[in-house]
């Protein structure tokens, strides 16, 4: 048992729902064989596209290894929610075989992106479908001809999509289809032009955290300048860009906030700065992710240390 946890310190809170009641019992649901659940809450979310990307990519992780939302998909095939979230579902169950070591062949990865294109057929306003085929593109052994013209489509919908955003920097980043310098730079593209509010002004550090992974991954603890990857001037100017542009002007809280915040809480504390962590932590309540803390260590032992420092309730 970690030392942490035996003195008694609270333990932080994995919700991946992150509060959301409504989108929990939804994949509860759906992990019981009920599509019922699902239907009723998508069906409440059409224009919201934030909350209903979120909901969408739990509800597909919930489904991804049981049959519920194709028997959904089959028995209402007209159903424009039903065929979005068959696409999402395909597309997960894709990343779990590569994941699994089974990297699927064109044929299978062109038989998922055909289900995205049904869902588009069926919700053609709906930017989320154009999303799934973003992340299906990123298993194509050299990419994909078509995902500049997705992505197009995903801007046209919602130009400040989140996970649109995230899906895009991921493919352009050195672990699949760019560099970190493709990567960065759409980040920095993003939350430049994002209005103040948004999320988006963190993507840069999402981009540098995904970097420090996959050169820790490629190169090893003892790659060179890994230990000052969180210390340079420019990564302190992206920490206070989202500061003043996001968290600043921060009204409504979206619904992936608490997955973007962390992302800033792990970037500020890696920089030294430590009273502008507190404030982010404060903000979160408690509430934790395993990515980003995960790249640098123990994810939960990490997020308490720092948590805990930061209030000043930190325990020898």
């Amino acid at each position: 048992m970690a030392a942490w946890l035996r003195r008694g310190v609270p333990a932080p809170d994995y919700d991946p729902t992150f509060g959301d009641r409504e989108l929990s019992d939804g994949c509860q649901d759906i992990l019981m064989g009920r599509w019922e659940g699902a239907r009723d809450l998508l069906e409440k979310t059409p224009g919201e596209w934030d909350r209903r990307a979120h909901c969408i990519k739990l509800l597909a992780d919930a489904a991804a290894g049981l049959r519920t939302v194709d028997l959904w998909s089959a028995s209402e095939p007209h159903h424009p929610d039903a065929a979005v979230l068959r696409a999402e579902t395909e597309v997960m169950r894709m990343f779990g075989g590569a994941r699994d070591g089974t990297m699927p062949d064109a044929a299978t990865l062109d038989r998922a992106a055909w289900l995205c294109y049904q869902a588009i057929d069926l919700a053609p306003a709906d930017p989320y479908p154009w999303v799934s085929l973003l992340a299906l593109g990123r298993l194509y052994p050299r990419g994909h001809q078509h995902m500049k013209h997705w992505w197009s489509e995903v801007q046209s919908r919602d130009p400040y999509h989140r996970e649109g955003h995230h899906q895009a920097l991921r493919y352009l980043s050195a672990r699949w289809h760019g560099s970190h310098g493709q990567a960065l730079n759409f980040a920095w593209d993003a939350a430049l032009y994002a209005p103040d509010g948004s999320s988006l002004a963190a993507l840069p550090l999402v981009a540098r955290a995904e970097h420090f992974r996959h050169r820790k991954e490629t190169e090893g603890d003892n790659a060179l300048f890994l230990n000052g990857h969180w210390n340079e001037g420019a990564v302190r100017n992206d920490l206070r860009a989202a500061l003043d542009r996001w968290v600043a002007h921060r009204a409504v809280p979206a619904a992936q906030d608490v997955a973007d915040l962390n992302h800033l809480a792990h970037g500020l504390v890696q920089a030294g700065m430590i009273n502008e962590a507190g404030e982010i932590f404060t903000l979160l309540n408690n509430r934790a992710t395993t990515v980003p803390w995960s790249f640098t260590g123990d994810a939960e032992a990490a997020y308490v240390q720092w948590r805990d420092r930061t209030s000043g309730t930190a325990k020898g």
